[in-house]
């Protein structure tokens, strides 16, 4: 990480999250984000959980936490799957996406998931890297899985039945 770590606060998404959110879908993925729609249809979901981050660095004024990333996660009962991980660019390298990531898997945990499933488009670097130092291993490529760029995607897993030790723990969030 180049950048000093953004000290955040994490709570349930709420409806009242979804503008933010939106926002920052499409910052990041343009044409392919999510719709209102589809949000609320997401979180609605069963087995659905979702965050938000919240910078809690005391710039913002007493109360005011902007909402600087948001996540996924999908339990099926047996494996859990990433559905999203967002950060807004102007808080990347940060340590956001690191603590969202590790909320989520610790949410695996809590839910005696076997494994953690997610997909990453192959040329996002910064990401694969990320999961790659938490313990994720790559399993195969999605051909044209990111629509509409057509991007391919790496599938990856990781093995929480395996994984009494936790990688990347211990590091600067």
């Amino acid at each position: 990480m180049t950048d000093d770590p953004l000290p955040v606060r994490l709570r349930p998404l709420e409806s009242g999250d979804f503008d933010r959110v939106l926002e920052l879908e499409r910052e990041l993925f343009g044409a392919g984000a999510w719709t209102y729609g589809m949000l609320a249809d997401e979180l609605a979901g069963y087995g659905r959980w979702y965050v938000v981050a919240e910078a809690d660095d005391g710039r913002h004024g007493a109360g005011r936490r902007p909402v600087v990333g948001y996540a996924g996660l999908w339990f099926d009962g047996e494996v859990t799957q990433v559905m999203t991980i967002g950060t807004a660019r102007e808080v990347q390298r940060r340590g956001v996406g690191r603590t969202l990531l590790r909320a989520l898997v610790d949410r695996s945990r809590e839910l005696r998931a076997q494994a953690v499933f997610l997909e990453v488009a192959v040329d996002n670097d910064r990401a694969i890297a990320l999961y790659e130092e938490i313990g994720f291993e790559r399993l195969g490529v999605r051909k044209r899985y990111y629509q509409p760029e057509d991007k391919d995607a790496y599938t990856m897993r990781l093995d929480l039945a395996a994984s009494a030790a936790r990688p990347g723990e211990g590091d600067a969030a």
